[in-house]
Protein backbone atom coordinates (compact mmCIF):
# COMPACT_ATOMS: atom_id res chain seq x y z
CA UNK A 1 0.00 0.00 0.00
CA UNK A 2 1.32 3.36 -0.87
CA UNK A 3 0.19 6.76 -0.12
CA UNK A 4 -0.63 9.45 -2.86
CA UNK A 5 1.09 12.83 -2.83
CA UNK A 6 0.53 15.75 -4.82
CA UNK A 7 -2.38 17.96 -6.51
CA UNK A 8 -4.16 15.12 -8.20
CA UNK A 9 -5.54 12.68 -6.23
CA UNK A 10 -6.55 9.58 -8.31
CA UNK A 11 -9.51 7.10 -7.44
CA UNK A 12 -10.01 4.41 -9.94
CA UNK A 13 -7.60 1.60 -12.03
CA UNK A 14 -4.40 3.02 -14.08
CA UNK A 15 -1.65 1.37 -15.27
CA UNK A 16 -2.16 -1.90 -13.57
CA UNK A 17 -2.80 0.05 -10.12
CA UNK A 18 -5.79 0.73 -7.86
CA UNK A 19 -6.34 4.51 -6.70
CA UNK A 20 -8.57 4.71 -3.84
CA UNK A 21 -9.68 6.71 -0.55
CA UNK A 22 -9.75 5.40 3.11
CA UNK A 23 -10.32 7.60 6.32
CA UNK A 24 -9.66 10.60 4.03
CA UNK A 25 -6.02 9.55 2.71
CA UNK A 26 -5.75 8.71 -0.75
CA UNK A 27 -4.14 5.41 -1.13
CA UNK A 28 -2.68 3.22 -3.90
CA UNK A 29 -1.78 -0.72 -4.52
CA UNK A 30 -1.31 -2.61 -7.01
CA UNK A 31 -4.89 -3.89 -9.41
CA UNK A 32 -5.43 -7.57 -8.54
CA UNK A 33 -8.43 -10.02 -8.50
CA UNK A 34 -10.30 -11.41 -10.65
CA UNK A 35 -12.29 -9.33 -13.57
CA UNK A 36 -16.27 -9.12 -13.62
CA UNK A 37 -15.65 -10.76 -17.14
CA UNK A 38 -14.11 -13.61 -15.74
CA UNK A 39 -16.53 -14.09 -12.92
CA UNK A 40 -18.88 -13.97 -15.22
CA UNK A 41 -18.36 -16.81 -17.12
CA UNK A 42 -15.31 -18.67 -15.92
CA UNK A 43 -15.70 -22.05 -14.83
CA UNK A 44 -14.12 -21.41 -11.36
CA UNK A 45 -17.01 -19.30 -10.19
CA UNK A 46 -19.49 -21.24 -11.05
CA UNK A 47 -20.34 -21.10 -6.49
CA UNK A 48 -19.25 -17.46 -6.59
CA UNK A 49 -22.33 -17.29 -9.08
CA UNK A 50 -24.51 -19.01 -7.47
CA UNK A 51 -24.25 -16.96 -4.41
CA UNK A 52 -24.68 -13.81 -6.35
CA UNK A 53 -28.41 -14.89 -7.59
CA UNK A 54 -29.13 -15.77 -4.10
CA UNK A 55 -28.03 -13.65 -2.58
CA UNK A 56 -29.34 -10.90 -5.20
CA UNK A 57 -32.58 -12.36 -4.82
CA UNK A 58 -32.72 -11.96 -0.73
CA UNK A 59 -31.79 -8.13 -1.68
CA UNK A 60 -34.68 -7.94 -4.04
CA UNK A 61 -37.20 -9.32 -0.94
CA UNK A 62 -36.07 -7.36 1.39
CA UNK A 63 -36.36 -4.29 -0.67
CA UNK A 64 -39.57 -4.97 -1.55
CA UNK A 65 -40.53 -5.06 2.33
CA UNK A 66 -39.19 -1.88 2.88
CA UNK A 67 -41.05 -0.59 0.32
CA UNK A 68 -44.26 -2.10 1.74
CA UNK A 69 -43.29 -0.15 5.59
CA UNK A 70 -41.52 2.63 3.94
CA UNK A 71 -43.99 5.29 5.37
CA UNK A 72 -42.98 3.38 9.52
CA UNK A 73 -39.80 2.91 8.38
CA UNK A 74 -38.86 6.64 7.71
CA UNK A 75 -39.61 6.85 11.83
CA UNK A 76 -39.30 3.60 13.61
CA UNK A 77 -36.55 1.87 10.98
CA UNK A 78 -32.88 1.36 11.89
CA UNK A 79 -29.78 2.63 9.57
CA UNK A 80 -28.88 -1.45 9.42
CA UNK A 81 -32.66 -2.34 8.24
CA UNK A 82 -31.32 -3.23 5.07
CA UNK A 83 -28.78 -5.55 6.04
CA UNK A 84 -31.01 -7.40 9.07
CA UNK A 85 -33.60 -8.39 6.16
CA UNK A 86 -31.32 -9.48 3.39
CA UNK A 87 -29.83 -11.62 6.27
CA UNK A 88 -33.48 -12.79 7.40
CA UNK A 89 -33.86 -13.69 3.62
CA UNK A 90 -30.60 -15.22 2.70
CA UNK A 91 -30.92 -17.56 5.77
CA UNK A 92 -34.50 -18.59 4.18
CA UNK A 93 -33.48 -19.37 1.21
CA UNK A 94 -30.50 -21.49 2.25
CA UNK A 95 -32.97 -23.72 4.12
CA UNK A 96 -34.37 -24.47 0.68
CA UNK A 97 -33.51 -27.28 -1.39
CA UNK A 98 -33.48 -27.06 -5.00
CA UNK A 99 -30.70 -25.97 -7.79
CA UNK A 100 -28.36 -23.79 -5.98
CA UNK A 101 -28.46 -20.09 -7.30
CA UNK A 102 -32.38 -20.71 -7.83
CA UNK A 103 -33.78 -22.45 -4.01
CA UNK A 104 -36.75 -20.17 -3.83
CA UNK A 105 -37.03 -17.34 -0.69
CA UNK A 106 -40.72 -18.77 0.70
CA UNK A 107 -41.24 -16.98 4.01
CA UNK A 108 -44.49 -18.69 3.90
CA UNK A 109 -42.72 -21.46 4.96
CA UNK A 110 -40.41 -19.71 7.58
CA UNK A 111 -42.85 -17.55 9.64
CA UNK A 112 -40.72 -17.77 12.70
CA UNK A 113 -37.95 -16.79 11.82
CA UNK A 114 -38.66 -13.09 10.93
CA UNK A 115 -40.52 -12.82 14.54
CA UNK A 116 -38.87 -10.56 16.70
CA UNK A 117 -36.97 -8.75 13.71
CA UNK A 118 -36.06 -5.15 15.07
CA UNK A 119 -36.68 -2.32 12.39
CA UNK A 120 -34.76 0.03 14.64
CA UNK A 121 -31.03 -1.86 15.25
CA UNK A 122 -30.24 1.33 17.87
CA UNK A 123 -33.36 0.47 19.92
CA UNK A 124 -35.63 -2.35 20.59
CA UNK A 125 -39.52 -2.07 20.38
CA UNK A 126 -39.74 -4.49 23.92
CA UNK A 127 -37.22 -2.13 25.67
CA UNK A 128 -38.84 1.28 25.77
CA UNK A 129 -42.47 -0.59 25.90
CA UNK A 130 -43.51 -3.23 28.01
CA UNK A 131 -47.38 -3.41 28.53
CA UNK A 132 -48.72 -6.60 27.25
CA UNK A 133 -50.41 -7.05 24.16
CA UNK A 134 -51.42 -9.92 21.25
CA UNK A 135 -52.18 -10.03 17.59
CA UNK A 136 -54.73 -11.82 15.80
CA UNK A 137 -55.74 -12.45 12.35
CA UNK A 138 -59.42 -13.58 10.59
CA UNK A 139 -59.67 -16.70 8.99
CA UNK A 140 -58.64 -15.33 5.59
CA UNK A 141 -55.65 -12.94 7.13
CA UNK A 142 -57.55 -10.27 5.75
CA UNK A 143 -58.21 -8.14 8.91
CA UNK A 144 -55.43 -7.96 11.74
CA UNK A 145 -56.00 -7.17 14.62
CA UNK A 146 -53.89 -5.15 17.74
CA UNK A 147 -54.99 -5.08 21.29
CA UNK A 148 -53.06 -3.90 24.45
CA UNK A 149 -55.30 -4.44 27.38
CA UNK A 150 -55.44 -1.28 30.09
CA UNK A 151 -52.45 -0.27 30.60
CA UNK A 152 -51.16 2.62 32.58
CA UNK A 153 -48.39 4.43 30.26
CA UNK A 154 -45.84 6.07 32.63
CA UNK A 155 -45.87 2.41 34.00
CA UNK A 156 -45.14 0.33 30.98
CA UNK A 157 -43.05 2.87 28.94
CA UNK A 158 -39.81 3.74 28.50
CA UNK A 159 -39.48 7.39 27.15
CA UNK A 160 -37.08 9.32 25.62
CA UNK A 161 -36.05 12.90 27.51
CA UNK A 162 -38.48 15.47 26.63
CA UNK A 163 -41.12 12.92 25.95
CA UNK A 164 -44.96 14.13 26.80
CA UNK A 165 -46.85 11.70 24.80
CA UNK A 166 -47.38 8.95 22.48
CA UNK A 167 -48.78 7.26 20.14
CA UNK A 168 -48.83 3.11 18.86
CA UNK A 169 -48.61 2.07 15.25
CA UNK A 170 -50.08 -1.22 14.06
CA UNK A 171 -48.45 -2.08 10.29
CA UNK A 172 -49.15 -4.77 8.68
CA UNK A 173 -47.39 -6.11 5.14
CA UNK A 174 -48.43 -8.41 2.42
CA UNK A 175 -45.01 -10.11 1.05
CA UNK A 176 -44.95 -13.43 -1.32
CA UNK A 177 -42.95 -15.99 -2.17
CA UNK A 178 -40.39 -15.23 -4.37
CA UNK A 179 -38.52 -17.81 -7.10
CA UNK A 180 -35.45 -18.03 -9.46
CA UNK A 181 -37.15 -17.05 -13.21
CA UNK A 182 -34.65 -18.46 -15.66
CA UNK A 183 -36.41 -16.00 -18.45
CA UNK A 184 -34.89 -12.98 -16.45
CA UNK A 185 -32.23 -14.59 -14.70
CA UNK A 186 -33.33 -13.40 -11.49
CA UNK A 187 -35.40 -13.78 -8.27
CA UNK A 188 -39.21 -12.50 -8.95
CA UNK A 189 -42.32 -12.89 -6.96
CA UNK A 190 -44.94 -15.26 -6.96
CA UNK A 191 -47.91 -13.30 -6.91
CA UNK A 192 -46.99 -9.71 -7.73
CA UNK A 193 -50.15 -8.24 -7.32
CA UNK A 194 -50.33 -9.25 -3.52
CA UNK A 195 -46.65 -8.82 -3.16
CA UNK A 196 -45.11 -5.38 -1.21
CA UNK A 197 -48.63 -4.07 -0.19
CA UNK A 198 -49.43 -2.42 3.76
CA UNK A 199 -51.37 -1.01 5.74
CA UNK A 200 -50.96 0.89 8.62
CA UNK A 201 -53.14 1.92 11.47
CA UNK A 202 -51.96 4.57 14.70
CA UNK A 203 -53.79 5.12 17.87
CA UNK A 204 -54.38 9.01 18.93
CA UNK A 205 -51.25 10.42 20.28
CA UNK A 206 -51.75 10.29 24.01
CA UNK A 207 -50.05 12.01 27.44
CA UNK A 208 -47.53 9.83 29.26
CA UNK A 209 -49.48 9.27 32.71
CA UNK A 210 -50.28 7.12 35.62
CA UNK A 211 -53.76 7.37 33.96
CA UNK A 212 -54.92 3.49 32.63
CA UNK A 213 -55.42 3.25 28.58
CA UNK A 214 -56.56 0.48 26.25
CA UNK A 215 -55.66 0.73 22.64
CA UNK A 216 -56.71 -2.00 19.99
CA UNK A 217 -56.32 -1.35 15.89
CA UNK A 218 -57.78 -3.27 13.33
CA UNK A 219 -55.75 -3.53 9.92
CA UNK A 220 -57.72 -4.72 6.96
CA UNK A 221 -56.04 -5.24 3.56
CA UNK A 222 -56.18 -3.23 0.86
CA UNK A 223 -58.59 -3.23 -2.03
CA UNK A 224 -60.33 -6.84 -0.83
CA UNK A 225 -57.39 -8.64 -0.99
CA UNK A 226 -57.83 -12.44 0.13
CA UNK A 227 -54.04 -13.38 0.74
CA UNK A 228 -53.00 -16.85 -1.41
CA UNK A 229 -51.19 -19.42 0.49
CA UNK A 230 -47.91 -17.86 -0.56
CA UNK A 231 -48.39 -14.60 0.53
CA UNK A 232 -47.14 -13.59 3.73
CA UNK A 233 -48.88 -11.22 6.12
CA UNK A 234 -45.93 -9.47 8.03
CA UNK A 235 -47.79 -7.64 11.41
CA UNK A 236 -45.61 -5.38 13.02
CA UNK A 237 -46.03 -3.03 16.83
CA UNK A 238 -44.15 -0.17 17.03
CA UNK A 239 -44.17 3.49 19.09
CA UNK A 240 -43.85 7.04 18.42
CA UNK A 241 -42.75 9.56 20.86
CA UNK A 242 -44.20 13.13 20.85
CA UNK A 243 -43.32 16.59 22.83
CA UNK A 244 -46.05 18.82 23.37
CA UNK A 245 -44.73 22.45 22.79
CA UNK A 246 -47.83 25.45 22.72
CA UNK A 247 -50.28 22.69 23.00
CA UNK A 248 -48.95 21.59 19.67
CA UNK A 249 -47.21 17.51 19.19
CA UNK A 250 -43.87 17.19 17.92
CA UNK A 251 -42.49 13.89 16.47
CA UNK A 252 -39.38 13.53 18.27
CA UNK A 253 -36.31 11.84 16.67
CA UNK A 254 -34.92 9.36 19.32
CA UNK A 255 -37.01 6.69 21.36
CA UNK A 256 -39.14 5.10 18.48
CA UNK A 257 -38.99 2.08 17.08
CA UNK A 258 -40.84 -1.10 15.91
CA UNK A 259 -40.71 -5.26 15.91
CA UNK A 260 -42.30 -7.85 13.80
CA UNK A 261 -44.60 -9.24 15.91
CA UNK A 262 -46.12 -12.10 14.23
CA UNK A 263 -46.50 -13.44 10.61
CA UNK A 264 -49.55 -15.13 9.86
Amino acid sequence: MSKQKGIIKLVGNIGGMSFYTSNGEYLARTAGGPTKERIATGANFVRTRENNAEFGGAAKVGKAFRTALSSVIQTMGGSTLTASLTKLFKSINTKASGVRGQRPIALSTNKALAKGLELNNKISFTSVFNAPYSVTADADRVEVTFTIPNFIPKNFINAPSGATGFRIAGAVGWLSDYSFDESTLSYEPDNADQNSLSITEYSTIQPITNVGTNITLTAVAPGGLVPEAGVSVIACLGIEFYQKVDNVDYLLAQGNAMRIIEVF
